[in-house]
């Protein structure tokens, strides 16, 4: 029987992420954090999110029809908005009092929702910094990248430059063969480290800055690699002046239109704490 948002298992709870790791976070612009979804948790989300990515999904070109952007991933984004199901794993304390603690702040907005679902054979995702995209006037925004299957490096494993956070933007550029040309440089340049976990359970979640640089390689493996994530952005956030025409798609999407200078909290833009 099918999950629903009344039988599926609550994420009100919190658990504490330890000190390390915070500084961890803080230091490199990401982190890993193991085991916030039991396995039963686990697969009671799992199989609501992929019948909703599936529902909604609206890419129906080959793989080797699509380009770079579009080989990287199938990606199905506010599913929160037309799920209920969906919608308790989004606006999930457990994973909004993470968030926080990592930014250290005392609350944290959803920005939006996203599958990304990396098929067999699908693309490397190329460099790029989250927050290219988003028009706000904070650094402290957090994206949490979930696991709904156990992972390895060869199905996709998120990697990251460490450190990259502090540069700020390292350009305006969206993700792209020439973000990953032109970003490959730029961590060669400033020598960054660049790590990736070996595995990851489903369940775990890596979490990094909007401003951390990170990428992924190409899913080598015969299975599709489910990810769930979250995109947090701390409470009293504004709306800035979009520097290009994917901020002011995203002002007019995820805002709902709201004005420059407005407060970044719109309908779709819950507290989670």
């Amino acid at each position: 029987m099918q999950p629903n948002s009344l039988t599926l298992p609550s994420l009100a709870d919190t658990i504490t992420v330890d000190e390390a790791t915070i500084k961890e976070f803080r230091k490199n612009g990401h982190a890993l954090v193991r085991g916030i979804l039991s396995p039963d948790e686990v697969t009671a989300y799992r199989e609501v999110i992929r019948i909703a990515a599936k529902q909604f999904n609206t890419e129906r070109r080959k793989l080797e029809e699509r380009d770079t952007y579009g080989k990287a991933f199938l990606q199905i984004m506010n599913l929160w908005e037309v799920d209920a199901a969906v919608k308790k794993f989004t606006i999930a304390k457990r994973f909004g009092k993470i968030a926080a603690d990592l930014l250290g702040v005392k609350n944290v907005r959803v920005y939006h929702d996203q599958a990304l679902f990396k098929e067999p054979g699908g693309g490397p995702t190329p460099w790029h910094q989250d927050q290219y995209y988003w028009p706000v006037d904070t650094n402290n925004t957090i994206t949490m990248w979930m696991p709904l299957i156990d992972i390895t490096e060869e199905m996709g494993m998120l990697t990251f430059a460490s450190g990259s956070h502090a540069g700020g933007l390292a350009g305006n550029i969206a993700i792209s063969d020439d973000s990953e040309a032109l970003l490959d440089q730029y961590v060669l340049e400033k020598k960054f480290a660049v790590t990736r976990p070996k595995f990851m359970s489903a369940g775990d979640a890596s979490w990094h800055y909007g401003l951390t640089l990170h990428k992924a390689p190409g899913n080598h493996s015969t299975l599709l690699r489910e990810v769930m994530t979250i995109i947090y952005i701390a409470d009293k956030a504004r709306i800035t002046k979009p520097i290009n025409d994917n901020q002011e798609a995203d002002r007019l999407r995820w805002f709902q239109g709201l004005p420059p200078g407005a407060p970044a909290a719109s309908l779709i833009n819950p507290l989670v704490l």
